[in-house]
């Protein structure tokens, strides 16, 4: 299985408007961050998790030109604005097939409300096949590719996270609830939001990032969603030696 980062940024992106600080002017590519996403290669199969603001700039860069689906984790702006993109994916290779909780489908026909309700045609719409998905019921893509949506909580708010056979991916999250952590644990990789060094009250600092890979004990780890705050060459070096900090092209092989 091949997992690569299309973007390991926070909601902001970095570097982030109007900021002239450290990371921000940095000259290391390890610095710029598009908006969180990767994609997920394996048995021929290839799958989207989430479609933030950059996915057009994503998809050209990394020459994403086939999906085979998109799994939504939740729909806040920074992972769902770019999922109109999807249309050229529609013209070569008909409707997509999308893969999001109840609670996230309900606030995606509102935000594409033109999707699902239109009311003019000519500029093209996205062809996008609904698929409700709910934590802890596995589905499978082939027979060699499991996926195991799980809730972690951001703030107040249900997030998805996702097992592919023993990689999972885990973003935007405050808190793990303990029948997600006993599902995560003894991984080859772990993929974990670590926003920054201090304290944030929706998503995971480095110290409890730390902590929590500490319970885990993933054979890798990786940290994404990562701000403008954590500047790469200063900050990966106090990592342990098993946990690392992704950045956007990143590619990691698990199995």
């Amino acid at each position: 299985m091949k997992l690569t980062f299309l973007g390991t940024g926070t909601s902001t992106g970095v570097p982030a408007i109007g900021c002239d600080c450290e990371t921000c002017v940095s000259a290391d590519p390890r610095d710029k961050r598009l908006r969180v996403s990767v994609l997920i290669e394996h048995a021929g199969k290839r799958l989207l998790v989430d479609t933030s603001p950059d996915f057009r700039q994503q998809a050209l860069r990394y020459r994403i030109t086939r999906l085979d689906a998109v799994l939504i984790t939740h729909t806040h702006a920074d992972h769902i604005f770019g999922l109109d993109d999807v249309r050229p994916l529609n013209f070569r290779h008909g409707a997509l097939a999308v893969f999001a909780s109840e609670h996230s489908w309900r606030n995606i026909r509102r935000i594409f409300q033109y999707v699902f309700e239109p009311s003019h045609f000519g500029g093209g719409l996205p062809q996008i096949v609904p698929h409700v998905i709910e934590a802890g019921a596995p589905f499978d893509f082939s027979p060699e590719l499991h996926v195991l949506p799980l809730r972690v909580i951001h703030g107040r708010l249900p997030v998805l996270a996702f097992r592919f056979n023993d990689l999972a991916y885990v973003t935007d999250l405050s808190e793990m609830p303990p029948e997600t952590a006993a599902a995560l644990r003894d991984l080859d990789v772990l993929v974990l939001g670590c926003l920054r060094f201090r304290t944030h009250p929706t998503h995971l600092n480095v110290e409890q990032a730390l902590a929590l890979i500490e319970e885990l004990k993933p054979r890798r780890t990786y940290l994404t969603h990562i701000s403008h705050e954590i500047k790469h060459a200063r900050d990966a070096a106090a990592l342990p030696p098993h946990v690392e900090l992704a950045y956007d092209g990143l590619e990691v092989e698990s199995g």
